[in-house]
């Protein structure tokens, strides 16, 4: 083991986030470059741009669980999370590049249209990401104690991946979104292939592999995730629909899903935990983590892949590429924000006022800036302005939130917990890409987007205040 990692130096803390940094990087690429080049490029309608989303959603509902299973039980290169890190940086830098020649992979296989290609090209991306986002953020948990210097760990994860997100929407506003894919490409690789070398990961769990394979295997990982059972019926059932075109000339199981996703969600959020033995306890706090975390996401995403068409709606003057400059420069100022607050303001509050006190303000305060995105972003600087507001949960969402989880669960099964947890960001994915495209789609006001954002976060907010603190984690100075 290195010195800096005994010591726990913030040199080792930059080490230990850059594999993370690099799979967060390549999401920021997909995030200003998906949409963009099949809206302009290949002038796909927002519907079938919603389909190629919802490829991510549907590689991580099961690429992020089967890789954080194996991720715990397998060694090998010497390293638990480590091959896992290497070989997706590898893969998803492979298909970065594929991106802008989508119509050259199509012409060579022989086909005429390009949405399946697109779809194909996204699923792959995300797949290589979702093998190795789930290890370089159980490794943090791995290596780093409970408590503060964990939540350090994760705090600086997201600075330090919040600043070079920032690089990527710059490098995609002041040069162009092409140099942003290839310059992306070479940088995952870099961060994926050599830091995980100089991480050492502890061996001392695999002696409870016996006891992990009583403990109930699938149908637990089911039961661990019952707030989350509508949201899983709508995906399996709208993902075939979409696909395959069928026609469906009623709403009766996305009505079911609505009542289903409410009842869970209700009934999980208003679970007392005190009294209970401490695994009963563990998985309730859990499934409340991910009740909460599931409507961000819906709001998040619905951002994320419907920007482009907010944009063209409330500011029609703008080009194409004038709609991009906008989109990266929104996103340049989000992660900008979402890089400075974690470690610097964020993780101090976290000492104070405890984590999940902490996030709910940020998520807070997140919903208020997705009304007046609504409400009156109607000019550029007016956006950018906003989005410093939606930073701020931004910041909380994508680092505190693995803190507080990683607390509720047990760090033999921090793998499949982290895959397990994953779940609360690709099935409320889904819905965004799926059911929201399609709204949108017919919907003369394309505002509505951040009117849906807004509802989402103002959900969420409501069910964190929900959340049990754990007290031993807060410090009262």
């Amino acid at each position: 083991m290195l010195p800096i990692q005994k010591r726990l130096s913030n040199f080792f803390y930059g080490i230990l986030s850059l594999p993370s940094t690099a799979l967060g990087f390549a999401l920021s690429v997909q995030i200003s470059a998906l949409s963009w080049l099949l809206s302009t490029k290949y002038e796909l309608a927002i519907d079938e741009i919603g389909l190629v989303w919802a490829a991510g959603p549907i590689a991580g509902i099961f690429g992020q669980i089967i890789f954080g299973v194996l991720s715990d039980r397998v060694w090998f290169w010497g390293g638990r999370r480590r091959p896992f890190i290497v070989i997706g940086g590898i893969l998803a830098a492979l298909s970065l590049l594929a991106l802008p020649n989508l119509e050259i992979i199509s012409s060579s296989l022989g086909l005429e249209g390009i949405l399946g290609v697109a779809i194909a090209v996204a699923l792959a991306l995300d797949l290589s990401i979702n093998v190795g986002f789930n290890p370089t953020r159980s490794i943090i948990a791995d290596v780093t104690p409970e408590g503060a210097e964990r939540t350090k760990g994760f705090t600086y994860m997201q600075t330090i991946s919040g600043t070079f997100g920032m690089m990527a929407y710059v490098i995609g506003a002041v040069l162009d979104k092409y140099w942003l894919i290839y310059i992306g490409a070479g940088l995952v690789l870099l961060f994926t292939v050599i830091p995980p070398f100089f991480i050492e990961e502890p061996r001392d769990f695999e002696e409870e592999a016996d006891e992990e394979k009583e403990s109930g295997g699938w149908l637990e990982s089911l039961m661990a995730i019952r707030p989350l059972w509508g949201f899983l019926i709508y995906a399996l059932y709208r993902i075939p629909v979409r696909i395959f075109e069928w026609e469906i000339n009623n709403y009766y199981v996305e009505y079911l899903c609505v009542g289903l996703t409410a009842f869970l969600i209700i009934q999980t959020l208003l679970q007392k935990e005190e009294g209970k033995p401490l695994a009963v306890a563990s998985r309730i706090g859990f499934q409340k983590v991910l009740a909460a975390h599931s409507f961000t996401w819906i709001g998040v995403q619905t951002m994320f892949i419907y920007m482009f068409a907010f944009l063209q709606y409330r500011l029609p003057d703008l080009d194409n590429d004038g709609v991009g400059r906008v989109i990266d420069i929104s996103f340049l100022v989000l992660n900008g924000i979402a890089a400075l607050l974690p470690a610097f303001l964020l993780e101090p509050l976290t000492r104070r006022i405890g984590r999940v006190r902490t996030h709910l303000i940020c998520v807070g305060i997140m919903t208020i800036g997705y009304l007046g995105l609504w409400l009156i972003g109607t000019s550029a600087n007016m956006i950018y302005l906003l989005m410093v507001v939606i930073g701020i949960g931004w910041a909380a969402t994508i680092s505190l939130v693995f803190a507080i989880m990683s607390q509720k669960v047990e760090a033999k099964k921090m793998g499949l917990y982290m895959g397990l947890f994953n779940l609360s960001v690709v099935l409320p994915q889904l819905v965004a890409s799926l059911g929201i495209g399609e709204f949108l789609k017919e919907a003369d006001d394309k505002s509505l987007t951040f009117l849906i954002c807004a509802v989402c976060l103002g959900v969420s907010t409501l069910a964190w205040s929900l959340v049990k603190e754990n007290e031993e984690e807060v410090s009262i100075r």
